[in-house]
């Protein structure tokens, strides 16, 4: 393994936990970056020459190197990938008592780049860089060894990829996969569209949320909007909900959410509406539609940090529109996926929007990602998820 030096103070951050290089931080004249190539192993060492850890080279991006052994040298062979995989699961299995959750998350399971999800018998994996796709055929050996699935999907069709000009696209690389897989949430059952649905096909991170809302739906009226296919919604009709309406831009989902609905005997009370988001919202408070309980699990408005304020408004804007729909009383579940915006901003964003709805608000529960999804203490980035549970007060 060749060894990547850095400057002068920069390996600070990672004598701190961290785990990523910047380009910026190597020493350019002992360690050229133009003389390695996507998935080089190298050993990290601080300008004193001392023992960083072992990481695998993105030469071309900002991160130009992600450590998956610190303080080690390490090769990234069959051995380690099994090592970290078992560590994995069992985490999730002393967390969870059914194999559906995030089996890798990435840097805070010591994979940094790759994310598999389980769906019982099937796995669905994401390699986010060029780097670790050198390795991907290691990764299968050890996932077969460790899980003995009937199948891998891989998927290499993220926005991360799309945005460093690799190529995308999903495969089977084990056994066969489905169309749609199933899986099981707080007592619901779904079928997930893994080959053709966002992201692995499920969003397992807003599970303990979706759990809580069960106790606020019984026999009340609901609205599930940015609805996917149906992981509020069918959940909330599943645990007594009068009524749920999904609100959602494709039919593609929608149909999911009816597929999903009819699966757990709750088709009756489930419906669909179609098309952008604030503007079928303002349509139905037109229509005079009110609601007990309104979801908000918008995809992420702030991509990049400079993105932030406008992003800030985008949140406010939808909270407004909801709050004008929820009847006095009411809970809004107002959550965030944007990674950039810290809780205290949608939190602002929140009252900024009741004020603008001549309301107040009381925030009775929080919530964040689940066991499967742990956070890296010195990785802000690993901790994404936010949800508000406020119920909506007179003025």
């Amino acid at each position: 393994m060749i060894d990547l030096f850095l400057r002068k103070g920069a390996e600070r951050r990672l004598r701190g936990g961290h785990l990523w290089v910047y380009s910026n931080e190597v020493d350019s004249k002992r360690s050229n970056l133009g003389d390695f190539e996507a998935g080089d192993l190298v050993v990290v060492r601080g300008s004193d020459g001392r023992l960083q850890g072992s990481a695998y080279m993105e030469p071309q991006s900002l991160i130009c190197a992600r450590l998956y052994s610190p303080h080690v040298e390490q090769a990234m062979n069959a051995e380690w990938f099994e090592q970290r995989l078992a560590t994995a699961l069992a985490v999730r299995e002393a967390a969870f008592d059914q194999p559906y959750y995030r089996l890798v998350y990435g840097d805070s399971d010591g994979m940094p780049g790759l994310v598999v999800d389980r769906f019982g018998d099937y796995l669905v994996a994401q390699l986010h860089n060029a780097g670790l796709e050198r390795y991907s055929e290691l990764l299968q050996e050890a996932l077969l060894s460790v899980l003995q699935p009937a199948g891998i999907l891989l998927r290499t069709d993220s926005r991360a990829r799309r945005e460093q000009g690799l190529s995308t696209g999903s495969e089977v690389i084990y056994g066969e996969v489905p169309e749609e897989v199933s899986l099981q949430e707080n007592g619901t059952k779904f079928l997930a569209p893994v080959h053709a649905g966002q992201k692995t096909g499920w969003f397992y991170d807003h599970r303990m949320s979706r759990a809580r809302l069960a106790h606020w739906v019984s026999g009340k009226a609901v609205l599930d909007v940015y609805s996917y296919i149906g992981g509020w919604g069918v959940q909330a009709a599943n645990a007594g909900a009068v009524s749920v309406c999904c609100l959602d831009s494709s039919a593609t989902a929608l149909e999911g959410v009816m597929k999903n609905a009819h699966l757990n005997d709750v088709g009756e009370r489930v419906t669909t509406r179609k098309g952008s988001a604030p503007e079928q919202m303002a349509a139905l408070h037109e229509e005079g539609a009110r609601f007990d309980v309104i979801v908000l699990d918008p995809p992420a408005f702030i991509q990049r940090k400079k993105d932030l304020k406008k992003g800030i408004n985008a949140y406010r804007r939808i909270n407004e529109l909801a709050l004008r729909l929820l009847k006095p009383g009411g809970l809004l579940v107002s959550a965030s996926c944007s990674m950039h915006l810290q809780r205290s901003d949608l939190i602002l964003a929140l009252q900024q929007a009741a004020v603008r709805a001549a309301c107040g608000v009381r925030i009775v529960e929080q919530g964040g990602q689940g066991p499967d999804h742990p956070v890296h203490p010195a990785i802000a980035e690993t901790e994404y998820l936010k949800s508000l549970f406020a119920l909506k007060i007179e003025a």
